[in-house]
């Protein structure tokens, strides 16, 4: 078994299965290590368990829409590609989406995934109840306002199996999506603020191969009579033609630009929900930092852009909005998101991760639990203030660490 990226072998001993919930708790409690296996989008090890590996793909597809509170409950097993159409078809919309509408629900939250926008916090956000099968078998509902709740959305799996979630809604909404190309560096670190302050949601990518950001995406919400989008930008000049992030690849997998109006769900993701998700063939890394040092970010990753740039496919730039959640790594803070795609060989990409990390982390750089990094536990432990709350809580659910594994005791329990 392996994941989708196929650079982690999982060592379980068993994968699992089952239909119910019910199940789900028989099966936790007559095993002693056990982890769940999401979408397999994750690049680290997160996932990787030598006991027993649980998928809830097969739980009954629950989507469950709650008009009146402006709230939806899904099975802890489904995609966002799953629920979007049927939320829009309710006349409700999610505040936002990553990248990929293939990604589980459950593990985007658990990994603290997010998508863009100044003012849109990480998906965790959108999170008003977990439901969740704990160690001894119980079945445990943490809503917001718990004094739990702040350390058990973004929880790296080690509190228990999500069987479902609670998620906040918004009324559906219509978006464009337009795409710049070569915007000059010298004028992304001159405005930052404004570039990636201009729609809803703005994605920059770059191959940091020039003195210029390749591509600049931006997703507007449009009302009835939207406005024509300028044809030039800060030195950049309007597409007009559909593209890929990545240079030379096929276009049509990814969701619909030249101001074309659609659907929420069809525009706010880089990536249409029947098309192959992303490249495939690449391992990913991603650091996010305090948002007033997007440009000083920006300047020490051109510091090291040759390093960076040979085993690079292309990296993107996003903001996310504050969260509060403990192990998220936009608590507490705006945050900037650099986040680079590589090639699939380990062995390139790791001086370039390297490279990357003596420069990042001492702006304060927090890795993506979910991709792949080489900062040790002591560093990346001190980007989270409430990680010993964290612990407690883990202590209470899980007393017998059930649902750790080597990568949660290295980064999360000292171990």
């Amino acid at each position: 078994m392996a994941n989708w990226a196929g650079n982690i072998r999982f060592r379980a001993a068993e994968l699992v299965r089952p239909r119910s919930v019910a199940r789900v708790q028989r099966i936790v409690a007559s095993n002693d290590r056990l982890r769940v296996l999401g979408s397999g989008h994750s690049f680290s090890p997160i996932a990787d368990t030598r006991g027993v590996l649980v998928s809830l793909a097969d739980l009954p597809a629950m989507v469950e829409v709650d008009a009146g509170r402006a709230q939806v409950r899904v099975a802890g097993g489904l995609r966002y590609r799953d629920v979007v159409v049927l939320l829009d078809e309710a006349g409700f919309a999610l505040a936002n989406l990553a990248s990929l509408p293939h990604i589980g629900i459950a593990g985007a939250v658990a990994t603290g995934t997010h998508g863009s926008g100044v003012d849109n916090p990480g998906l965790d956000a959108a999170v008003a109840a977990i439901e969740l099968v704990t160690a001894d078998g119980d079945l445990v509902e943490i809503r917001r306002g718990d004094p739990r709740f702040p350390g058990s959305v973004v929880s790296l799996g080690c509190l228990g199996v999500v069987v479902s979630l609670t998620l906040d809604l918004v009324p559906r909404f219509a978006m464009r999506q337009y795409v710049y190309e070569r915007m000059p560096l010298a004028m992304v670190l001159a405005n930052v603020d404004d570039v990636l302050g201009r729609a809803y949601s703005v994605s920059l990518f770059t191959t940091w191969r020039s003195d210029a950001v390749d591509q600049v995406w931006v997703k507007e919400m449009i009302g009835s009579d939207p406005t024509p989008a300028p044809g030039d930008w800060l030195g950049a000049r309007l597409a007009d033609r559909k593209l890929h992030v990545i240079d030379g690849a096929d276009p049509a997998s990814c969701t619909p630009q030249l101001g074309e109006p659609g659907p929420w769900y069809d525009r706010l993701p880089h990536f249409r929900l029947d098309g192959a998700p992303s490249f495939g063939d690449e391992l990913q890394s991603e650091y996010l930092l305090p948002l007033e040092r997007a440009a000083e970010a920006l300047r020490a990753v051109a510091t090291v852009a040759d390093v960076v740039a040979a085993p690079l496919l292309v990296a993107e730039v996003r903001s996310v909005a504050a969260d509060e959640q403990w192990l998220s790594p936009a608590h507490g803070r705006d945050t900037v998101a650099l986040h680079f795609t590589w090639v699939s060989e380990l062995g390139r990409v790791l001086p370039a991760v390297g490279a990357l990390e003596a420069v990042l982390m001492p702006l304060g750089a927090r890795p993506h639990w979910g991709k792949v990094f080489l900062a040790p536990p002591e560093v990346v432990a001190t980007g989270y203030e409430r990680l010993a709350d964290f612990r407690a809580i883990a202590g209470e659910l899980d007393p017998r660490g059930k649902f750790r594994n080597e990568f949660v005791d290295r980064y999360l329990f000292g171990a």
